[in-house]
């Protein structure tokens, strides 16, 4: 096997060698490559724990990161805990808005889930990690003597390093251009194989539905179940074509909490669902033009995804059952179903630059919404990175009216050890929709800008420190000025997961419109301001804490009918508190806290509570139990909001054995419960009368799903 030393950190310290001896060893078969990871230290300063897979984040880490097809561009990354937990992920030289705080982390898709193997333990000297990554989990040209790039990476938490060979920089954007070569790989091939995942579901449940606004009910199942395929076909080596049918996502974690209450704009919610998350950088642009949650029901679904020579491909195809199902039965879209068209290309040049097109169209009983247009990431040097995008959308409404308009986006970063800076340009025109996509505002034209400096002293406490400048214009497509905030941050950054930043006096000014309220009587401006201050620490192995306060001014978004909406008093706060009483056992506790009040008076607008706790026992690397519980209340003044008060919990049990990304076997139980009126009564606006404190369980199913991994 060939050995490895010599790693070099980026961070706290770039350019040092790594603070503790490292030595990787690679070799391979004709099936599989493997990597031996002697990581030497402290065995009682490791961070491991036995936890779900993908949850490493809090972990030292190894990993190995293998560019294929050798352009610089994307490339496979597998990495483990100590104990073997597995990462994996896909890797683009793409990047991402806020990449000039955020930096190369947005890099990653770790929804990208393949079959490789690991093991790890702790030893009286260290740690030693094995993988065997079998050449049918990638795809390469299998008669091509390119090389491979390889990067090799540790991560030491407590000290808040990263360390690469090759050495990688923060001076320098990316990873990809500096990665080291393998050659000579011979006698091996991807194998053009077929994966086949059937599943079975058995359920149970009581449900309230409210298809019908004017007469809910509930509806009761005591047994029933339904079967359902996953295949996965490799074409032409670099080619991937998923299709999912009769699909079921019984298993997957509810949304992480997120304040909803008086929000001007849609909340985004990331996805969770298993086909949808997997291969998103295929089409991913500038624009969101795919947010895979408006598939919010889908009976099938075709993706296609991969490269031919220089081109990157990606095809989804899906219908949707939703809308069709939120209406009663006399409503002539009962029962219709949308469909989703989605193609993308990409086009490799110069030198980690890109070209792409992408089309999307949303049909649904007489209406569409189609976007088509072009994009580019220009690699400009070694710290400047730039992208752009076009777009036009075309929309036939199902009341007949016909709207069409453009959108523009402009992104671009340097990255490097100390200065970093982003400037992002968005337009889009009043007539812009994106039915498929996520885009929560159109009519604007807003410039931002974000400039960060970091100094990075060579101290045994502190990582780097510095101020972020942040400047957010927005107009509307008249020229008519909308909302302008000015953002001072001071950062400072410590060993043991250490962050902390304050914002001392952010001022920000909004107008509104008769057309955003039509109780408005013409344009009014809000002049508002807040304080902000921020903490988070990983201080001992078993112990994550973080805590965030937010408190001046909000607008009330929500007042009462025909009032206007009015400046209050704002507070915001949230807290976590994450704890590891075992190796195996891992407790979340996340709170949120909301509250608008009067400003002459004092009195209480709303107070919104959010509530969860989360546990996951990792019996062993396949084994696991979780638990979550969830509670939420907004207790709203309807002197001063239109909103109602209202209660809900939601428990969550899960039993997962994986054995493997495709073969599991899962049994749950979800319930939600509402200070909902247990009669149903309606209430004047037609929604659900509440009742002040009593809970009632609108919702229930227990449920046992197995499915089975099939290669050929």
């Amino acid at each position: 096997m060939a050995k490895v030393t010599g790693l070099v950190q980026r961070n706290p310290h770039d350019g040092e060698p790594v603070s503790q001896p490292t030595e990787v060893y690679l070799g391979y078969d004709k099936h599989n490559l493997y990597v031996v990871f002697v990581c030497f230290d402290d065995p009682t300063r490791v961070r491991a724990h036995r936890t779900r897979r993908e949850d490493i984040g809090d972990d030292d880490e190894v990993e190995i990161m293998l560019d294929t097809f050798r352009d610089q561009r994307r490339a496979y990354a597998f990495q483990t805990n100590p104990l073997g937990i597995q990462w994996d992920a896909i890797y683009t030289e793409n990047n991402e808005e806020n990449a000039a705080i955020l930096g190369d982390y947005t890099h990653f898709d770790s929804t990208f889930d393949t079959l490789w193997y690991s093991r790890g333990r702790l030893t009286s000297r260290g740690f030693v990690v094995w993988f065997a990554i079998p050449f049918r989990s990638l795809r390469f040209r299998s008669l091509s003597d390119d090389g491979w790039g390889i990067i090799l990476y540790r991560g030491i938490v407590r000290e808040n390093e990263d360390s690469f060979w090759p050495a990688m920089s923060s001076k320098v954007e990316g990873r990809l251009g500096r990665a080291a070569v393998a050659y000579g790989m011979k006698g091996i091939a991807p194998g053009r194989n077929i994966q086949l995942i059937p599943y079975g579901l058995f359920n149970s449940f009581h449900s309230l539905d409210t298809s019908d606004p004017a007469v809910p009910h509930f509806d009761n199942r005591l047994a029933g179940g339904k079967v359902g395929l996953d295949s996965k076909l490799i074409l032409r080596e670099s080619l991937v074509m998923d299709l999912t049918a009769n699909p079921d996502f019984s298993q997957v974690e509810s949304d992480d909490p997120q304040v909803t209450v008086n929000q001007r704009f849609e909340v985004f919610f990331p996805e969770k669902r298993p086909f949808f998350m997997e291969n998103t950088d295929s089409f991913r642009t500038p624009i969101n033009l795919l947010f895979t949650r408006r598939i919010a029901d889908p009976d099938f679904g075709t993706r296609l995804s991969g490269r031919i020579g220089h081109y990157a491909l990606g095809l989804l195809l899906a219908d949707d059952k939703s809308p069709g199902e939120v209406v009663p039965p006399l409503d002539p879209d009962y029962h219709q179903r949308a469909y989703f068209a989605i193609g993308r290309v990409n086009r490799d040049i110069f030198r980690q630059s890109t070209i792409g097109a992408i089309y999307t169209d949303r049909e649904f009983h007489g209406s569409y919404n189609r976007i088509g247009g072009l994009d580019t990431r220009l690699k400009l040097s070694s710290n400047w990175t730039a992208m752009f995008q076009g777009v036009v959308s075309s929309t036939h409404n199902q009341d007949g009216s016909y709207q069409a308009g453009p959108a523009y986006k402009a992104d671009v970063v340097r990255s490097g050890l100390h200065f970093n800076y982003e400037a992002i340009v968005n337009d889009f025109s009043p007539g812009f929709t994106s039915e498929a996509g996520f885009v929560n505002r159109v009519n604007i034209r807003e410039i931002q800008q974000t400039a960060s400096y970091r100094f990075r002293p060579k101290t045994n406490l502190v990582v780097d420190w510095g101020p972020d400048l942040i400047a957010d214009d927005i107009w509307d497509h008249s020229g008519l000025r909308l909302d302008t905030s000015y953002i001072t941050r001071f950062h400072l950054q410590l060993k043991r997961q250490t962050y902390v930043f304050v914002e001392p006096y952010v001022p920000f000014r909004q107008r509104l419109r008769p057309v955003d309220f039509s109780v408005l009587p013409g344009n009014v401006d809000y002049y508002q301001h807040y304080s902000q201050i921020f903490a988070q620490s990983s201080p001992l192995n078993q112990v994550s804490i973080y805590g965030q306060y937010n408190w001046g001014d909000a607008i009330n978004y929500v007042p009462p009918a025909n009032r206007a909406p009015f400046l209050a008093f704002s507070d915001w706060a949230s807290a976590g508190l994450t704890v590891r009483p075992l190796m195996s056992v891992k407790v979340d506790n996340v709170y949120y806290f909301t509250r608008l009040k009067e400003r002459t008076g004092g009195a209480t607008i709303l107070d919104n509570h959010i509530i969860r706790n989360r546990w996951n026992w990792q019996i062993n690397n396949e084994l696991s139990l979780r638990f979550i519980v969830q509670y939420s209340a907004t207790l709203a003044n309807q002197s001063f909001t239109s909103l109602t008060s209202t209660k809900q919990l939601s428990p969550q049990f899960l039993i997962t054995y994986l054995a493997h990304p495709g073969t599991a076997l899962y049994v749950g139980y979800n319930s939600d419960l509402q200070n909902i009126d247990p009669a149903l009564g309606l209430g004047p606006s037609g929604n659900l009368l509440r009742t002040r404190d009593r809970l009632i369980n609108d919702d229930r199913v227990f449920f046992v799903k197995v499915s089975y991994l099939l290669r050929f």
